[in-house]
């Protein structure tokens, strides 16, 4: 997750986890400020149910696709730029 945030805020994801890796348990990237903080003492806390939840519902789906056999998506259909 951090690689997909850091990436949106505009930065190389590969060089600040690797920097967050080496640092504190308590310590991460804020990618609103560019920074680099305790994350306890920012407010920025990872709640358990919102982890859990996340991981129990991949699992759902997961279990829906090996038990099924079969997985039904939207077709994306192609843009066309019509020109008068």
């Amino acid at each position: 997750p951090l690689m997909a945030i850091v990436s949106n805020a505009g930065q190389n994801g590969a060089v600040i986890v690797s920097k967050v890796q080496k640092m504190g348990f308590n310590f991460g990237y804020n990618a609103a400020d560019g920074q680099f903080v305790d994350m306890f003492q920012a407010g920025i806390i990872d709640p358990a149910k919102v982890t859990r939840s996340g991981i129990q519902n991949a699992a759902s789906i997961a279990g829906m696709i090996l038990t099924t056999e079969c997985l039904i998506v939207n077709e994306q259909k192609e843009k066309t730029d019509k020109k008068l």
